[in-house]
């Protein structure tokens, strides 16, 4: 972060410059060598391009020279003369800042210190601020070169940054539905968990439709001739594709387990009565999210100075140009691991800390006097004793991840490559089945730290304990751990839905001049973030209870001498839900008993 932030210039991305070093919008430091650098624009908030009609890019840099206005023409200047009223009237100068407004006309060098006649109609656009040429033929070879014609990190840096509103907004959106569905769940009844899966299903079938709607609507638009646009309507088909396929398997695993929708009342009930004996519990998922916030914020702007960071050099004719640092632009790759491995951290804090207060409201035996303070307690010991604990735990699912990132990098670079159908096939199955393992990891990790809260070891002996735990309590940890994480998952869903469809809506108006799939996948990856941060608080106090409760059984027996920890409503639970077990299984047998006896009756 520091090395960026002294070596970069967000500034210049934010804001845009022109060709002799000048950042718009401020006030300017000079650049040895170069005598029109170092100038107050702060009044001159605009990009303009002298030559926007005939742009090109050499060596990465604008042949045309660049300038900073105070506005853009609205009206075509066909004449010097117009150039200059222009000027005088609006004090937008259009000529290079070396020539005064007066001599405008009498300078024989004006023609190449002035824009090539006649100069377009053009306005600002929120992309950096730069002037859009509004004629049909102009604006078509201006933004192929401004946008075709740059890296891929600069076009990234563009979509984030042209869309940052945008953005902000749907972030906003995802937070407040992460707020609804948290108290959603913490009053729960059979009525709202009916409501709550039609939403969902609702929620599904309509951004499976509008994507396939808007990829109809690419294929048919006749004028899709920048790269943007092309890279857009691929982007609409994986995303039209992998959601009809998320949604196939929802609405599948929704209609399996529709009769177990009363069981998973009845177990969140357990779960809020929980979080009642500590119930700023419901907070905890608040001080996460604003940390995460604040981190995601800092990752950005380092992110933006990263992508800015360059000597500068001054080129023939005292123009400046911006000469990126050796390996620097390598330096996201790092970053990228540092997104990952920060943000699990936080997250695996607040499980390890809400793990924490359960454990030590379940093992206190007076239940009508629960312990004080008992969040304060648990923090102390996170971080007193086991932050090596989440640091392991969260790094297991970076190590996961990247091989993740790394794999469909490769899989887009192939298919754009047109390699043979195999090595994609074989990239995409390897990205499936780390995805598959980082589930799995993730609720491995869970466990692991519920068991450091009980039993207070280390990571990997927490983790093989947990595993000895569950496997000797299959019976009881399956059905039911499956019947909350999925519900609790299904919220998490219904939030990320409603955001990417807000996305869809609000991207799509700027889908010439924009790359939109990488701030909707920001967007989509944020709004899941924020619904994990605050749904998966009921996944852990969940985990943790049975967690407790496996190690209650291995302790205690109920008898007078060894009585169980547990409550008298967990313990019907569980009763109710073996009896419930036990029922199915005999029901099966009888049936499996009565095929047998049919086949081996005589003709």
């Amino acid at each position: 972060m520091g090395y960026s932030v002294t070596a970069g210039a967000t500034g210049r991305l934010l804001f845009g410059y022109d060709s002799f070093g000048n950042v718009c919008g401020k006030k300017n430091s000079p650049v040895e060598g170069a005598p029109l650098s170092g100038q107050d624009m702060t009044l001159k908030k605009h990009v303009f391009f002298m030559n926007s009609c005939n742009l090109e890019v050499k060596d990465v840099r604008f042949s045309s020279t660049i300038l900073c206005v105070s506005s853009c023409p609205e009206e075509q200047l066909n004449t010097l003369e117009e150039v200059q009223l222009f000027a005088n009237t609006t004090g937008s100068f259009l000529c290079v800042y070396s020539l005064n407004s007066f001599n405008y006309i009498q300078n024989p060098n004006a023609d190449s210190l002035c824009p090539r006649l006649p100069v377009p109609p053009s306005k600002s656009f929120p992309l950096f601020n730069r002037c859009i040429p509004q004629t049909p033929e102009c604006y078509s070879l201006f933004a192929s070169v401004l946008i075709n014609d740059v890296d891929a990190l600069h076009r990234i840096l563009s979509g984030i940054m042209s869309g940052r509103d945008t953005i902000l907004g749907l972030c906003v959106l995802a937070f407040a539905l992460s707020l609804a569905m948290m108290f959603t769940f913490r009053f729960i009844t059979t009525l709202l968990v009916h409501i709550f899966i039609a939403l969902i299903v609702l929620g599904l079938l309509f951004v499976c439709g509008v994507l396939w709607w808007l990829y109809y609507d690419y294929t048919n638009d006749l004028s899709t001739e920048l790269d943007t646009e092309r890279e857009n309507m691929k982007c609409l088909l994986g995303f039209a594709v992998v959601s009809t396929v998320i949604t196939a398997v929802l609405l599948v695993l929704i209609f399996v387990l529709r009769k177990r929708i009363k069981l998973t009342v009845e177990l969140l009930r357990v779960t809020n009565k929980a979080i009642s004996n500590s119930p700023f519990l419901l907070f905890q998922p608040l001080w996460t999210f604003t940390i995460l916030i604040f981190f995601w914020v800092s990752w950005v702007a380092v992110l933006l100075s990263l992508g800015t960071a360059g000597a500068a050099q001054v080129i023939e004719g005292g123009q400046v140009e911006y000469k990126p640092l050796s390996g620097i632009r390598y330096m996201w790759w790092y970053h990228l691991i540092g997104l990952i491995w920060t943000s699990e951290f936080i997250l695996a804090c607040q499980q390890m800390t809400i793990a924490g207060a359960v454990v030590t409201c379940y093992f206190n035996r007076n239940k009508n006097d629960p312990p004080d303070r008992p969040i304060l307690s648990s923090l102390s010991i996170l971080f007193c004793y086991h932050q090596g604990t989440v640091v392991k735990g969260s790094f297991l699912i970076t190590v996961v991840r990247m091989p993740r990132a790394v794999l469909m990098y490769i899989y887009n670079t192939l298919k754009e490559k047109q390699h043979g159908a195999w090595s994609s096939c074989v990239s995409r199955c390897c990205y499936c089945c780390f995805r598959c393992l980082d589930k799995c990891l993730c609720h491995f990790n869970q466990n692991a730290y519920a068991t450091t809260a009980i039993n207070g070891t280390d990571f990997c002996t927490s983790a093989k304990d947990a595993l000895k735990l569950l496997s000797k309590n299959s019976s009881h940890f399956t059905s039911v751990n499956c019947f909350g994480d999925f519900v609790i998952f299904l919220g998490k869903v219904l939030v990320v839905c409603f955001t990417v469809f807000g996305g869809l809506m609000a991207f799509n108006y700027h889908r010439v001049l924009q790359v939109w799939a990488t701030p909707l996948l920001l967007v989509a990856f944020f709004a899941y973030l924020v619904a994990h941060s605050f749904l998966s608080m009921f996944e852990t106090v969940l985990d943790a209870l049975f967690l407790c409760f496996a190690v209650d059984l291995e302790t205690n027996d109920g008898s007078s001498e060894k009585p169980y920890f547990m409550d008298q409503e967990f313990l019907s639970f569980i009763k109710r839900m073996n009896k419930l077990n036990n029922a199915r299984a005999q029901r099966d047998k009888n049936s499996l008993t009565n095929e047998e006896g049919t086949e081996l009756r005589p003709l």
